[in-house]
């Protein structure tokens, strides 16, 4: 399992990514809803590697009565490492993080990072199309307080290749989102360009104990 989230923090590249060649054009947006992962019950093998440290453990996903979704990463003996609270209107509760990682700068990186792979409605907002003109890529756009969310899928949004955060220039995080299952994605890698910080999940099982 440690081998596979390893391949999935490796797959890209550190080179910048321009957007040049991409050019606006009519779509609709909402054919990304068949991707929003069922995070309502979930439970994953995670690896951080973060500030030169290299954690490992349990991430639990579970959706509150209020619709908000907590997140609560602790290693195999129950120590607590962060626990996150989103909400669907966009506000964000740092229940408990270690010192080790409490710094605004991580806070932020892990809060943007998981926000776009919920796809909360929030950050989904005023989204349009833009085409790769040297490719059969749509890429679903979606501005951000700086920079932007990019969702890049099949020409016929029939598969959702990889997301990107990434500024007005380049991407500074590549995300793969891979084997839906019952709604629930098996594995979820996301690695930064810019500096040593990469995210790797592997699905265990619903709380319920089922698959």
């Amino acid at each position: 399992m440690r081998y596979l989230l390893i391949s999935l923090l490796i797959v890209f590249s550190a080179c910048s990514s321009s957007y040049k060649h991409l050019q606006r054009t009519t779509g609709d947006v909402h054919c990304l809803d068949k991707f929003k992962p069922d995070f309502s019950n979930a439970l994953y093998y995670t690896q951080v590697n973060v500030i030169g440290k290299h954690l490992s453990g349990l991430l639990l996903i579970k959706l509150m009565p209020d619709s908000s979704e907590r997140m609560v990463f602790s290693n195999e003996a129950g120590f607590k490492f962060f626990d996150f609270g989103f909400a669907a209107e966009g506000g964000f509760t740092v229940y408990y993080i270690i010192d080790a990682m409490n710094k605004k700068a991580v806070i932020t990186t892990l809060r943007k990072d998981f926000e776009i792979v919920m796809m909360q409605p929030y950050s989904m907002q005023n989204g349009f199309l833009k085409k790769d003109i040297d490719s059969a890529y749509n890429y679903y756009t979606f501005p951000q307080e700086k920079g932007f969310n990019y969702y890049i899928t099949d020409a016929g949004c029939n598969n959702l290749i990889r997301l990107e955060r990434a500024s007005k220039r380049k991407a500074v995080v590549k995300i793969r989102m891979l084997d839906y299952k019952n709604g629930l994605l098996d594995s979820i890698g996301i690695t930064h360009t810019n500096f040593n910080f990469n995210i790797g999940l592997k699905r265990l099982e619903k709380i319920d104990g089922s698959n």
